[in-house]
């Protein structure tokens, strides 16, 4: 009776072993299948998932990236490090295995991107080429920025220091941006200011609608904006404040002379 046993335990300690394993191939595939999906749904240059799967260096360094996490987390740091410098050199996007990076992210373009160790990137972030996930200085622990679900932030935006970015907001191109950010919001400029709050997004899963996951996420995809050219400009709406009131000023003015010279001619 005892070797049945011994047998028994073993095969049950077999098969809970291969199920794990089934679960984690099960895992990486619908993470491999997500990412193409976000490509196609982002980008409309892209023709097929054959497509890319071959030729999107964001896609490849994402991938790369989860590599060289694992190994980081199971502290093999120079392995992680030497693995990070090749896929920079092939993909032109630098990614420290460090940062912590979630689902369906979409690094378009790429070259140029640089994301730091403590960086934490959301679900469903887009980002665009030149953009700097970075620090400020010399400071130990959290210093790099931790960016929420929906963000998208677009061409040669630097984001720096250990602050916030809220979901559903946008960074606009070429913006500096120094401090926490709300969710919803539309930041431009340098140094970043925000422009527009309060970015409103329906959220599937919140709105009691009952939707399966595969209809959720559709709709994520479609509510993310990834217009870069249509935010609004601080400085040029203040300029057209001034002009607006120059020309009222120049409208009173005249208006005063005319009736000092209705005066003038009475006497």
């Amino acid at each position: 009776m005892e070797p049945r046993e011994a047998v028994s335990v073993y095969s049950i300690q077999r098969r809970f072993f291969v199920f794990e394993i089934k679960s984690e191939e099960e895992i990486m595939f619908r993470g491999v299948v997500e990412d193409i999906r976000a490509i196609r749904q982002r980008d409309p240059a892209v023709r097929s998932n054959v497509e890319a799967f071959l030729c999107y260096p964001g896609l490849h360094a994402i991938w790369n990236h989860r590599l060289t996490h694992w190994l980081y987390k199971h502290r093999v740091f120079l392995l992680s490090r030497i693995i990070s410098n090749i896929s920079r050199f092939f993909t032109g996007i630098e990614i420290h295995p460090g940062a912590t990076i979630g689902r369906r992210v979409f690094i378009d373009h790429g070259t140029g991107v640089v994301i730091g160790e403590t960086a934490e990137v959301g679900d469903d972030v887009t980002i665009y080429q030149g953009v700097t996930l970075g620090g400020t200085g010399k400071d130990t622990g959290k210093r790099h920025p931790t960016i929420m679900e929906n963000v998208v932030i677009s061409s040669g935006a630097k984001v720096l220091g250990p602050f916030t970015v809220g979901a559903n907001s946008k960074i606009g191109a070429g913006s500096v941006v120094l401090k926490e950010v709300p969710p919803n919001c539309t930041v431009v400029g340098v140094p970043g200011r925000i422009v527009v709050k309060d970015n409103k997004r329906v959220n599937v899963e919140e709105s009691g609608k009952a939707v399966k996951k595969e209809d959720c996420l559709k709709e994520i995809m479609k509510d993310i904006d990834l217009d870069q050219v249509g935010l609004p400009d601080p400085v040029a709406r203040q300029f057209e404040n001034l002009v607006k009131r120059i020309e009222a000023l120049e409208e009173k003015l005249e208006i005063e002379k005319k009736g000092k010279g209705e005066e003038d001619e009475t006497l």
